[in-house]
């Protein structure tokens, strides 16, 4: 964690969740940290349990605002004299038929999703030039290696944050730009993001959350800041994090398209009806 210290990172979606774990740790470890959210409420409570010696500014803003998003992104830089480090960690769920589904609710979850990581990584990207070791930090999931049923916005998104910071690591080496960047791939991780979530009307979320909770759930947001710290700090380009993204990630590998026809019957085995 030596890594961290004094460096300037900056994380998006830091007011609950793996935000919030990943500023704990990192205020720990001595990074003067700029945060940001939706909820000024929630941030303030990071900025609390980061503790009164660490360095923290907070500010709301809307990943979904390319101009706000471009104007922090300055402000953060003038403020704390430039920016080693960008996590983008927003994010948001839709649950639901797609033939059900309010298509206001998916367009969201692109919006959060996927253009929040494009609008926060164009505006920081200048500044991790600058830097001269910068690390740009993604967050896809495990729907973002394989397609799973009643989640095809959320999915799409992850799928695309994958193929955006793939494509985004590549450039950063053809044109020898000093940024490590790194995809992160958390499997079920204990948030509230559920519970936050919006459902079509076929899809309840409490028997969602509940399934999620007692199914899938493998890691506390604590143990998921670790290992993507560890695996930033180390350069990795890919951080898988938990057993069951291990797994699916794995099985991905292998068993190709016809990772379907396990997916599907585990899926309605476990699926809360």
């Amino acid at each position: 964690m030596d890594y961290y210290t004094g460096r300037v990172v900056a994380i998006t979606g830091a007011s609950a969740g793996i935000g919030r774990a990943l500023a704990v740790a990192l205020a720990q470890a001595g990074a003067r940290l700029a945060l940001s959210g939706r909820s000024r409420e929630g941030l303030e409570e990071t900025r609390r349990l980061c503790g009164t010696e660490a360095t923290v500014h907070i500010d709301q803003v809307d990943v979904t605002d390319q101009t706000a998003v471009h104007d922090y992104a300055t402000a953060v830089a003038q403020e704390l004299n430039g920016v080693d480090a960008l996590i983008a960690s927003a994010g948001v769920i839709h649950v639901g038929g797609l033939a059900s589904s309010e298509i206001d609710d998916i367009r969201r979850v692109m919006e959060v999703d996927y253009y929040g990581v494009v609008h926060t990584a164009q505006a920081f990207l200048p500044h991790l030039v600058a830097s001269g070791r910068g690390n740009l930090v993604t967050l896809s999931s495990g729907l973002g290696l394989v397609g799973m049923a009643s989640h095809t916005a959320y999915c799409a998104a992850k799928f695309a944050v994958r193929g955006f910071t793939e494509a985004l690591r590549a450039e950063m080496r053809v044109t020898r730009q000093p940024v490590t960047v790194t995809c992160v791939y958390p499997g079920g991780v204990r948030t509230k993001i559920m519970e936050t979530g919006t459902y079509s009307v076929d899809a309840s979320c409490e028997k969602v959350t509940a399934a999620f909770d007692r199914y899938v759930v493998r890691t506390e947001p604590e143990v998921c800041a670790a290992a993507i710290l560890r695996g930033v700090a180390k350069g990795k380009g890919q951080v898988m994090v938990g057993p069951d993204a291990h797994a699916v990630g794995l099985a991905a590998r292998l068993a190709g398209p016809g990772i379907e026809r396990w997916i599907g019957p585990l899926q309605r085995r476990f699926a809360p009806r």
